[in-house]
């Protein structure tokens, strides 16, 4: 237990955020990631239709753009122009701001993902993360624990026993998986404290791997696994969209949304899951970090390039999983969810927990 008093803490006196850089650059940087982002997200639909017909022997989109490459615009414009339905005596206020906090919470967290290291440029040091935040990690949890928010109110907010019982499952599911993602999380920090760090920035994470030659991956395996699949379930992705359940709930929370208002909800999902996969990449596979490639240093335009190449093409490994496993595992039971992360993945991630900490008080990590 001694292992838990060397968590990195967070030094009051110091500012949250890096004053050294200036306004006009976090923004730059701002619209830099929100179009990156937004970009992948209708890739993303394409992709997933495309993997989803690879995998069935089916031809997949083809008829909109050159191989069907248009699709996810013609997706865009159908939505623009549906009529836009709102049921009777729900909270106009609610309704409309449920899909808003889904989509709003879960492109907020690419602001504290570093996607490189630091870059020089005319002996400035610009780090390649939006907000360098010291609390990045707690920023992280408790920007996806409030994406819970806007699937609850969604439920509760459509006047329909569909919509709230899909956003109470919701609320539940949040529960049993939360604590399973949160101290995965922390056996990464107990992993990395030590007499020299004590930091909750991921970039400092990152460089903690690049250092050691090691990625947290194979010194947590269990942990990587737990997260990850607890990044399943935050994202309501199958196995684990019970709030959705078609054949139970016709389709959830968002039943009663059509419309723009069902696009935030579905621009939701997608960036949740760019948000999870690069998070995913930062705490278990290096970052930007790739053994004999890049560099922790602060580098020029050539090495700044190839540390975002090398995280970008570990997001979309990893967005790949997410996709393939869509269309691999059938949904769980409701019960079955349950009995999974309160009798399993809750007593491996205490499992985990003590590994690390034990690990951490003898130095092997």
């Amino acid at each position: 237990m001694s292992a838990l008093l060397l968590l990195p803490t967070v030094d009051p006196a110091e500012p949250l955020l890096d004053a050294a850089s200036p306004l006009w650059l976090t923004l730059l940087k701002s619209v830099a990631v929100f179009g990156i982002t937004m970009t992948l997200v209708p890739l993303l639909v394409l992709a997933e239709r495309r993997v989803s017909a690879w995998m069935q022997y089916r031809v997949g989109p083809n008829r909109v753009g050159i191989g069907g490459s248009l699709q996810p615009m013609a997706d865009l414009v159908k939505m623009l122009f549906k009529e836009e339905l709102k049921p009777d005596g729900v909270p106009a206020f609610l309704f409309t701001a449920a899909p808003a906090i889904a989509a709003i919470t879960a492109l907020s967290m690419m602001a504290v993902v570093p996607f490189g290291g630091t870059l020089e440029i005319a002996g400035r040091s610009i780090p390649l993360v939006v907000a360098d935040v010291d609390i990045g990690v707690l920023a992280v949890l408790a920007l996806s624990s409030i994406g819970v928010y806007g699937i609850t109110l969604g439920g509760w907010a459509s006047n329909s026993k569909y919509s709230l019982l899909g956003g109470l499952r919701s609320s539940a599911q949040m529960i049993s998986y939360e604590l399973t993602l949160g101290i995965a999380l922390l056996s990464v920090l107990v992993a990395a404290s030590g007499p020299e760090f004590g930091s909750f920035k991921l970039s400092e994470l990152i460089a903690r791997q690049a250092e050691s030659g090691i990625w947290n991956c194979f010194k947590l395996p269990l942990g990587f696994v737990l997260f990850t699949i607890a990044a399943f379930a935050e994202t309501n992705r199958l196995p684990f969209d019970l709030p959705e359940a078609e054949p139970e709930l016709v389709g959830g929370y968002h039943t009663e949304y059509s419309s723009m208002r069902f696009g935030l909800f579905f621009l939701g999902e997608y960036a949740a899951m760019v948000a999870g996969s690069a998070v995913i990449v930062c705490l278990f596979l290096g970052g930007w970090h790739f053994p004999y490639l890049t560099k922790e240093v602060a580098v020029g335009w050539g090495g700044a390039l190839t540390q975002v190449a090398v995280f970008l093409a570990k997001v979309l490994a990893f967005l790949f999983f997410f996709i393939h496993v869509r269309w691999t595992l059938p949904r769980l039971r409701y019960d079955q969810l349950m009995n999974f992360g309160w009798k399993w993945m809750l007593p491996l991630s205490l499992l985990n927990l003590l590994f690390a900490g034990i690990g951490a008080a003898l130095g092997w990590f």
